[in-house]
């Protein structure tokens, strides 16, 4: 069953894998959502564990949508524009979320008819990424029609940076973001493999900014390595980025090789001066230790006690003891072993709301003898301050038969988050004095 809050039909082709599966999570509670994918097996699994629709032929896709997206690889993209273009519906548009944005520019010119608008757009961040807030895109328009200020509109509710440049501007810029980052980073993992570097062993000697330049590496040289390949050889900037770092790295290495002091020194303070605002980075780069400190000093403090861990890519929460830290897993006593890099560690305020979200909760009614002295307004608020305690309502004060002279019942409607809590509850109730009926 699909129920959808807008009936405009929102086609992904690659909505399987990357990225597209990521925009089907953005999109399906809105709009009513079907996807296409190269493996049907695999893309009919996403699609009824995602509930949405999954139809095997792009062309068909093409032809049932009002804004199709295209989500596939980049070596890809413009052949798959090509083969679809013709069977778009009049008054559509085409979107592509590819990272180089001149070739897919080219082809949506070149092959889509005039009655159909075309925006091509960059999301400038991973398919692991859950929330857009914050977080950039790029469109780079050569014409705006009538479906361009309803998509800005739309990305800039969701609190989304955007970015309107052009298609050449846009890849030189994406030539510095990740050609040359992406060269660096996987240049560096080449050399520590040549150099049989353990991983492992180094960081008995990590510093801080070491570890988190290990993790920035590890994260690019384990994406899809077609896909870092692709970003390297299909921007049109990538020799020219590339030529000027191995000049770079050379310059560096003769500098030092020849023990010209001066020269690295010259080297050093140019590029420093080039690297803009120095005591922003400083204040980022320590934000960002601070926190990997900050857990690691709370899960050691935690060893012993009751703790929530969430999982941050499954949102599966975990409570238990932690039993022990063994290098970079957490243990609970129940036997679970979890990643601290995959996780972070739930404040009692988070923990509450997660119970409060996720637990069903128990209801019962608590009658007691008091003296008539006592004050029931005093004894609600101490019982709505138990843990696990969500409410407690006084829904009857009896005097009467079978109540002693100079006493009264007192009925408590409990609701709370578990039997234990309840229990807590009767025992302050005892604790006040009071009488279990």
């Amino acid at each position: 069953m699909f129920i959808k809050v807008i009936n405009m039909k929102i086609g992904i082709i690659g909505g399987s894998d990357g990225l597209g599966k990521t925009l089907i999570y953005y999109f399906r509670d809105e709009f009513d959502v079907t996807i296409t994918g190269r493996d049907h097996q695999k893309g009919r699994k996403v699609a009824d564990e995602m509930n949405v629709r999954y139809i095997e032929s792009n062309k068909e896709l093409a032809s049932a949508s009002d804004m199709l997206i295209i989500s596939v690889p980049i070596n890809h993209t413009p052949s798959v524009i090509r083969e679809v273009a013709p069977f778009m519906k009049k008054g559509s548009v085409m979107i592509d979320v590819t990272s180089i944005k001149e070739e897919p520019l080219k082809a949506m010119e070149e092959y889509l008819p005039p009655n159909v608008e075309y925006i091509p757009t960059h999301p400038i961040f991973g398919p692991r990424t859950m929330e857009v807030d914050n977080q950039i895109i790029a469109l780079t328009p050569t014409k705006k029609g009538e479906w361009y200020p309803k998509v800005y509109n739309y990305l800039a509710s969701r609190n989304m940076r955007i970015i309107e440049t052009t298609a050449e501007h846009h890849d030189y810029m994406m030539s510095i973001v990740q050609v040359l980052t992406h060269f660096s980073f996987i240049s560096t993992a080449s050399a520590m493999a040549k150099l049989e570097v353990d991983i492992d062993e180094t960081e008995n000697y990590e510093s801080p900014i070491y570890n988190l330049m290990i993790d920035m590496i590890a994260r690019i040289v384990s994406q899809n390595p077609y896909l870092t390949y692709y970003i390297q050889s299909m921007n049109n900037n990538g020799p020219k980025i590339r030529k000027a770092f191995s000049e770079a790295a050379e310059e560096l290495r003769e500098a030092i090789d020849n023990n010209d002091d001066e020269k690295f020194v010259e080297i050093a303070i140019k590029a420093t001066k080039n690297m803009g605002d120095i005591q922003n980075a400083l204040g980022m780069s320590d934000k960002a230790i601070t926190a990997l400190s900050h857990e690691y000093t709370l899960l050691n403090e935690s060893i012993g006690k009751k703790i929530a861990l969430k999982h941050i890519y499954s949102e599966k929460v975990h409570i238990g003891i932690l039993k022990k830290i063994d290098g970079k897993t957490a243990i609970l006593d129940n036997g679970t072993k979890l990643r601290i890099a995959n996780i972070e560690v739930l404040s009692d305020e988070e923990l509450y709301q997660w119970k409060l979200d996720n637990i069903k909760w128990k209801k019962q009614s608590i009658s007691c003898i008091f003296s008539e002295n006592v004050t029931p307004n005093i004894i609600v608020e101490t019982l709505e301050k138990v843990d696990d305690v969500i409410e407690v309502v006084l829904s009857d004060i009896y005097k009467g038969h079978q109540i002693d002279e100079g006493f009264e019942s007192l009925t408590f409607n409990v609701t709370a988050l578990s039997k234990e809590a309840i229990e807590n509850v009767k025992t302050i109730l005892t604790g006040f004095g009071g009488v279990l009926r």
